[in-house]
């Protein structure tokens, strides 16, 4: 099976977003959670997933997590609530 890569935004208990990309989503969120994951996220503690979307190519969702990264905070929720 092919692996899948994954662009995310998680939602922080100071409502802010974080965005990333991995293969599993879960997984990394449960790492973020427990302080494993970005610096951003240790000091902005996410409470839930608002955001995914699927890429076959590592390379498309690195490209989308630097697009996502560059929206102003408005786009961001735009693209959360589509």
């Amino acid at each position: 099976m092919k692996k899948k890569y994954y662009v995310y935004m998680l939602l922080t208990e100071r409502n802010t977003l974080y965005c990333g990309y991995t293969d599993d989503v879960e997984k990394r969120f449960r790492q973020h959670q427990e302080g494993k994951g970005a610096k951003y996220t240790r000091a902005n503690k996410p409470v839930k997933i608002v955001y995914k979307k699927e890429f076959a190519v590592k390379n498309d969702a690195q490209k989308e997590e630097h697009r996502i990264k560059s929206l102003p905070r408005k786009k961001k929720l735009e693209l959360i609530i589509s």
